[in-house]
């Protein structure tokens, strides 16, 4: 028969466990997500903050500065209704200390989405049918790790799992088609030029 000693003691210890567990384990990211829009010159963003009393659109620049991102639309949801908000400036709002969800539209140049965060977050971003990013050469993912995926309507989707920045360049299919005729162009120019030059080597050689 156990003792009650014994059994308390064990409880304690698989308490104690649990909880350096639940102590250790990594917080769930955030998450944000973007959905660019079909003529690629917009995104409408949904980024979650948690104990947080401020929001900054910005992204960042080519020393690691912050550059205010003119937006539009932008909209606070959370435990509360209306959720209200103050621009502090013209790219920062701030609110009531707490968890909310905000939304809100930006533009997109050249084709060009830059995006930061002041944490790790999981983010998405939906590319709608018609653009990709997955030519290396037209292209570009930063950082690298993220996840590249079809969906069902010809759309893609890319993930990062915990990243605190995002880049991407996208690119219609005609430009895909344009580098084709390039490269094929230049093959073509290339044999006119070799092909002489060992035909006049082969004789010299003979």
């Amino acid at each position: 028969m156990r003792s009650p000693d014994r059994d308390r003691c064990r409880s304690a210890v698989a308490a104690l466990c649990l909880a350096v567990l639940l102590i250790s384990a990594p917080a769930l990211a955030l998450t944000a997500e973007y959905r660019i829009f079909p003529n690629g010159t917009a995104y409408q963003g949904t980024v979650q903050v948690e104990n947080a009393e401020r929001f900054e659109f910005a992204e960042v620049g080519l020393l690691g500065e912050r550059i205010p991102v003119p937006v539009t639309g932008v909209s606070l949801s959370g435990d509360c209704s209306p959720c209200n908000f103050t621009w502090s400036d013209r790219s920062v709002i701030t609110f009531p200390a707490g968890n909310y969800t905000v939304r809100y539209t930006g533009q997109i140049t050249q084709n060009h989405l830059v995006l930061a965060f002041p944490e790790p977050y999981r983010v998405a971003v939906k590319i709608p049918a018609g653009l990709d990013v997955r030519n290396r050469f037209l292209g570009m993912i930063n950082p690298g790790g993220a996840v590249v995926s079809e969906e069902k309507d010809g759309s893609l989707l890319v993930t990062w799992n915990a990243t605190r920045s995002a880049e991407l360049r996208f690119y219609p299919p005609e430009r895909e088609l344009w580098l084709t005729w390039f490269s094929q162009f230049w093959i073509i120019i290339a044999i006119v030029l070799l092909v002489p030059f060992f035909l006049t080597r082969k004789k010299k050689s003979g």
